[in-house]
């Protein structure tokens, strides 16, 4: 995977946990999601502008980050969903999109070829485990 692929996946990920994390926010009674969709906002924030500035030192002008066409379609059918379904599917995309950025995140931080985005992955991959670990228990 080029670095420019993997800033691109990065920010797509961090941008759907963002505005479905917002999504969820603005609708659910669930005191321990809205803990879990606050976090998910803070972390995603944070790993974005750590890609970007990993980015820009390794020699890279990344755009601004969008989710991609199957976070456009998750975010889609969160906006479809009301109520404790809306909580619902929102956990069970929570898990798949953690895996998916598990997955992504561990193989850019073992095989990456840009020394800085490659560090940022490393330091990202605990986080991201421990998102899953944590909807997981959901």
């Amino acid at each position: 995977m080029t670095p420019a692929t993997y800033v691109k996946m990065a920010g797509a990920s961090d941008q759907y946990e963002i505005q479905s994390s917002k999504l969820v926010l603005a609708t659910t009674r669930n005191a321990k999601l809205r803990d879990f969709a606050n976090q998910m906002v803070t972390d995603h924030t944070k790993s974005t502008a750590d890609v970007t500035a990993a980015a820009k030192a390794d020699g890279l002008t990344p755009m601004p980050p969008m989710p991609d066409a199957d976070g456009l379609k998750k975010l889609a059918a969160l906006r479809a969903a009301k109520g404790a379904a809306r909580d619902t599917l929102y956990v069970q995309q929570q898990k798949m999109a953690h895996q998916k950025a598990l997955k992504l995140h561990t193989d850019y931080s073992s095989a990456g070829t840009a020394t800085n985005l490659k560090s940022v992955a490393a330091q990202i991959v605990p986080v991201v485990q421990m998102h899953y670990d944590m909807v997981s228990a959901m």
